[in-house]
């Protein structure tokens, strides 16, 4: 006999980190959000298809609008992949606003460029291609907000790099730290969640920044430079 119930829809694969608001809550949190454009709507299709991180639409709600609250201009982000959530900075800071934009796939960045042309904010985008951590070394100004999303066992390395080039009340932000869950298991032996949880550490006790991580979709840490 044919099996007639309805199957139920299989979550992109933004959404399957999460496990601190798992099941209805989950569910509740996204049909909240608003209809997304045309290009953001094909960047998370894309995405999911072909199984690339992006922070998903509920996180780039939240990164939008910590961008408004400080009125940043000025964002560099290390780790970009196809360009979502640079689409969500660029937005934020406007038309005399930069981001930078990294990313180790030349692939990526070249699609990147066509969804930025596309959704109209190319001419405040600086793409580069290759070590974002160097580039990022490289920088002699200091930024609004640095936002990290770089591969993990890069993370505690980020950290070095970034007070000096933050400005006072600039925001320093980082996805996946809670690493769907696996930060809370004891003696973990997989190098990613060893390199969070020194990153965690050190961020928080750290005496630049004060510090908070949002437990929404695998964790976002905010810090907030002093």
């Amino acid at each position: 006999m044919a099996d007639n119930k309805p199957k139920k829809e299989s979550k992109p694969s933004w959404r399957h980190y999460n496990f601190t608001t798992a099941g209805p809550v989950d569910d509740y949190l996204y049909s909240m959000l608003p209809k997304r454009d045309e290009v953001l709507a094909e960047m998370e299709e894309y995405a999911s298809k072909h199984s690339i991180p992006i922070v998903g639409p509920a996180v780039a709600r939240v990164l939008y609008q910590l961008a408004l609250m400080i009125n940043a201009k000025t964002v560099f982000e290390l780790g970009s992949a196809i360009g979502y959530s640079t689409i969500w900075w660029a937005r934020a800071v406007g038309k005399e606003g930069r981001v930078i934009y990294t990313d180790g796939d030349s692939k990526n960045a070249e699609r990147a460029r066509g969804y930025f042309e596309r959704a109209g904010v190319a001419d405040r985008i600086t793409l580069h291609t290759g070590d974002a951590l160097e580039v990022l070394s490289e920088q002699k100004e200091q930024f609004d907000i640095i936002f990290n999303d770089v591969d993990k066992e890069d993370y505690p390395r980020v950290l070095r790099l970034v007070s000096p080039r933050l400005r006072k009340g600039g925001l320093f932000i980082t996805d996946n730290v809670l690493w769907s869950g696996r930060v809370a298991q004891k003696n973990p032996k997989q190098p990613q969640t060893k390199a969070i949880l020194e990153f965690n550490r050190l961020l928080y006790d750290s005496g630049d920044f004060v510090t908070t991580i949002l437990p929404i979709r695998d964790g976002v840490a905010v810090g907030l430079k002093k």
